[in-house]
């Protein structure tokens, strides 16, 4: 693996997002002395806070992701400083970690217990899909197991990196054959495939096209649990940048970061400005890691990479966050419910192929004061809604700031239909992003899963960590290895810490996993 040269006394990480706090936090466990620089009032990156108020008191919500799996990769973070996730969090196992919902009105609880699980879809799908969830899950295990060391958890220089036992025993369980059919063959129920398969979708792809290598982001949703923290997926943000501040870390909020000074091939300070590009200051370091979106952080480099093919980005999202009556007692509510529609396949064909808006929406619905009241007022409920839509790349001429309004009001029309929330039940207010707005905070193509994960942007092939021509700065963050969601994220900075410190001992690696997984 290759590493920084030279004098990495001091580093600079740019942004206190998950990926720039767990690199931090692995600098700070190896002797570095760090300080970070990040452009927002608070730590957490694109797990981002808002809190509104109205008559009847205050809504905290989580403008970022809503999903917590492998909280493993907590504990190795704040092990790195010599903490525990259970000092600075309390986390909450979702059980059952969604409900799935469907258009002929049947749901299935998806619990990330086995017995539990197997006995649901007995009573639900029948035995022939009870036993085929047995092999599935026996499936996903492996292909975790073959994978999270020596891929996704791996600094790779090049694609023969892949080259090895591991390479053989991932392509023997058919990681590089299509997650759909692989699917297929375990699960005769239409339903369960979905249940099984919709996590392509985090990874910027169709079940249909993904590798099935990636099977593994459903073995993190439906083996390893889903969790929640206690006053919301913010205080993860708020957890790490606490563990690494009273580590030693120099923590500046507010600050966007302008420019990079060089000498020769080195980054050797870091200018930023204050608010409205007030108070210029100018940061010695002897490295710097970057976090920002692949274009900001390329931006800063002075270029990006050649590739043989551009980029190709992930679909984007429209969310809708709103401040709803409490359910009337006796109703159904879940933490988080998958609304699937009638159509799927062509769902995946509107948003990623043709640029259109889903005609028979399925959507993800997280309502977080179930499991923590304390996030919304007496009597009142913040809930999100989650609709995937095509980028800015693949659609557009959408104008959101025109279309996005009655979007997000043909969306409670839907959630209504499908006896989610009740027809007569008014928000008493919304805040909605659209691809535009994440355009507007600087993600690529209005995204906010970054680049997709095709054969082309996976593993060696992804956008590296590395940056040729610039001997000490490193990369993290959802646009490089090892790819999208809090797990990668949280990852990526270790593995850039690693390019600065070689491989820490792995005591600390996976420490929790075995009771929280059962394997």
């Amino acid at each position: 693996m290759r590493r920084i040269e030279g004098h990495t006394d001091h580093v600079v990480v740019v942004g206190a997002g998950l990926a720039g706090l767990s690199t931090a936090l692995h600098l700070l466990g190896a002797g570095r002395r760090v300080t970070i620089v990040e452009r927002e009032s608070f730590p957490g990156g694109r797990a981002g806070r808002l809190d509104v108020t109205d008559d009847h008191g205050t809504y905290a919500l989580d403008t970022g992701p809503t999903v917590l799996t492998m909280p493993e990769l907590l504990d190795s973070a704040f092990a790195a400083v010599g903490e525990t996730t259970a000092d600075r969090l309390d986390l909450v196992r979702l059980d059952p970690a969604y409900r799935a919902e469907f258009a002929d009105g049947s749901a299935i609880a998806v619990h990330t217990d086995a017995a539990a699980m197997e006995h649901e879809i007995r009573e639900q799908c029948g035995p022939d899909s009870a036993a085929g969830y047995r092999r599935l899950r026996h499936w996903l295990t492996d292909l975790y197991r073959a994978e999270m060391d020596n891929f996704i958890g791996a600094n790779m220089d090049s694609p023969l990196s892949l080259l090895g036992p591991d390479l053989a025993r991932l392509a023997a369980l058919g990681g590089f054959g299509r997650l759909g059919k692989r699917i297929d063959r375990f699960l005769p129920d239409e339903r369960l495939r979905r249940v099984f398969s919709f996590q392509a979708l985090y990874a910027g792809v169709s079940p249909r096209d993904a590798l099935g290598a990636y099977g593994v982001i459903a073995y993190m949703d439906t083996v390893a649990g889903v969790y929640f923290p206690r006053g919301g997926m913010r205080m993860m943000g708020t957890a790490l940048a606490g563990a690494a501040a009273d580590a030693g870390a120099e923590i500046h909020y507010g600050r966007t970061v302008t420019g990079l000074d060089r000498s020769g091939d080195r980054v050797t300070a870091v200018r930023h400005t204050g608010p409205d590009g007030a108070d210029e200051t100018l940061t010695p370091c002897d490295a710097v890691v970057l976090t920002p979106e692949l274009p900001a952080a390329y931006a800063l480099l002075g270029g990006a990479p050649r590739r043989p093919v551009g980029l190709r980005w992930s679909p984007s999202a429209v969310v809708v966050h709103a401040g709803m009556p409490t359910p009337a007692p006796g109703t159904a509510q879940h933490h988080h419910t998958i609304s699937f529609g009638g159509s799927w396949a062509g769902t995946f064909r509107e948003i990623i192929d043709e640029g259109r808006l889903m005609s028979d929406p399925s959507l993800l619905v997280t309502r977080p004061g179930l499991t923590d009241p304390s996030l919304q007022p007496g009597g009142r409920e913040v809930m999100s809604v989650l609709a995937p839509c095509p980028n800015t790349a693949v659609a557009p001429g959408i104008d959101w700031d025109r279309v996005g309004p009655a979007y997000a009001e043909e969306l409670f029309g839907v959630l209504a239909d499908r006896g989610l929330v009740d027809p007569s039940a008014q928000p008493s207010w919304t805040r909605m992003w659209t691809p535009q707005d994440w355009a507007a905070a600087g993600m690529a193509a209005g995204t906010p899963f970054s680049a997709s994960h095709t054969l082309a942007q996976t593993g060696p092939f992804r956008p590296r960590n590395l940056v040729r021509g610039t001997a000490n700065a490193v990369l993290a963050g959802c646009g490089t290895t090892p790819g999208v969601g809090i797990p990668p994220v949280l990852i990526s900075g270790r593995l850039a810490a690693e390019r600065i410190t070689g491989p820490r001992p792995a005591e600390h690696a996976g420490r929790g996993a075995a009771a929280r997984t059962g394997h």
